[in-house]
């Protein structure tokens, strides 16, 4: 019997995990770059401490995300009316789960930017002996990708509304695009501040939420990296 309670225990622990990944679009998020950043561990140096360092930070994120989907649902399940305090209530545990990713995105830059350096430095390298046409080419991908996981989120339409939002992972497309043929700061700045307006009107507009036009900001510019690596 006890061997039974012991299996039904671990049943109903994995059965949360699955719940979570299944109906949660952050936690599914968080996988998926949990799952980048662990492969990513496979084609670095890493020291055991380092090793440890990202685990951990990884596990972080994803019991955060998990506490706070179940205090979710223990809310909605006790409270039917709007309340103040179950508002603060979920705010105060969203707010925990932003604090474990921005801890997150620390960490792996502590401990990938030294790695990633001369990897960016062939990257500019490339892009600036790249020719116009090939950088057209590479806006127009980026924008047929964003399209296609706007299609696989199946929210909104392609031009209003969904995940992520398209007008953001362009604007930053281009952004990271200028950054990385100028050598001129300000023209950098000037790029990724109106790619920001970009993406702020789009909040303020209520077509996209917050998360929605961050993850368009971050898949746009990482896209755009990755085509010029293996495209330029």
């Amino acid at each position: 019997m006890k061997v039974k309670k012991l299996v039904d225990s671990f049943n109903y622990a994995i059965e949360g995990i699955i719940y979570s990944i299944r109906t949660q679009r952050n936690m599914r998020i968080h996988m998926i770059v949990a799952l980048l950043v662990l492969t990513a561990c496979f084609f670095y140096d890493l020291s055991k401490v380092e090793l440890l360092i990202i685990t951990i930070t990884i596990t972080m994120v994803i019991m955060a995300e998990m506490i706070n989907t179940a205090i979710e649902c223990a809310i909605d399940a006790t409270t039917n009316y709007y309340h103040p305090l179950a508002k603060i209530a979920k705010n105060v545990a969203a707010g925990a789960v932003l604090i474990t990713a921005i801890n997150a995105v620390l960490v792996g830059y502590i401990i990938f930017y030294d790695r990633v350096l001369p990897f960016s430095i062939i990257m500019m390298s490339k892009i600036k002996n790249s020719s116009p046409h090939m950088i057209f080419l590479m806006l127009v991908v980026v924008s047929i990708v964003t399209v296609v996981v706007k299609a696989i989120y199946d929210e909104g339409t392609p031009l209003k509304g969904g995940m992520p939002s398209g007008h953001s992972a362009i604007a930053f497309s281009v952004a990271t695009t200028i950054t990385l043929l100028t050598t001129e700061p300000l023209v950098m700045i000037l790029s990724y501040l109106l790619a920001a307006i970009v993406a702020q009107s789009r909040v303020d507009s209520e077509i996209h939420s917050i998360l929605e036009v961050i993850f368009g900001a971050a898949f746009g510019s990482l896209l755009t990296l990755l085509l010029y690596q293996f495209l330029g």
